[in-house]
């Protein structure tokens, strides 16, 4: 039996461009805030309401390396991860923080489009054009199986003996 689900999932809005920095052992460590907004009627005045949250996102690895380099301030981004509170102590005060954490059992997912106005000069970077790739491979994978298996499943049915 599970003890436990710690997930956060998240879509919103970038709050600033990433910070990124390297660990001793050369993980890449991306943190970023992130707004969500609630809004709803209020039902005394019949007026909209709204309220932003923020969030602390910290990102590790390969995924901390891709949010620094797309990622912008107002970019939108889809977030998995969990819950981690921190504590340090600063002047003699216990401080706490709440983050989320997106490491290798998160995701991020980019919700843009193709960057525009000033943010063009990212489209020469090298990594771009790898970019799509992956999106292309899983594309052609989910074809190529029903291919193969349909062919199983009609020489499967000619061997039930009723």
């Amino acid at each position: 039996m599970a003890r436990g689900v710690n997930k956060v999932i998240l879509i919103g809005n970038v709050g600033g461009d990433p910070e990124v920095r390297y660990m001793p052992n050369g993980n890449a460590v991306a943190n970023v805030t992130l707004a969500t907004t609630d809004s709803w009627k209020d039902k005394q005045t019949g007026q909209q309401q709204e309220r932003t949250e923020w969030h602390r996102v910290v990102f590790f690895g390969r995924i901390a390396e891709v949010v620094g380099e797309y990622a912008r301030k107002g970019s939108k981004l889809y977030v998995e991860g969990r819950l981690q509170t921190r504590e340090w102590e600063k002047d003699g005060v216990k401080r706490y923080t709440t983050e989320v954490v997106v490491d290798m059992g998160g995701q991020m997912q980019l919700l843009d489009g193709r960057p525009s106005g000033g943010e063009q000069n990212m489209a020469p970077r090298q990594q771009q054009p790898s970019r799509p790739a992956p999106q292309q491979q899983p594309a052609a994978q989910p074809q190529q199986a029903p291919q193969q298996s349909a062919p199983d499943y009609d020489s499967f049915d000619d061997d039930i003996p009723f």
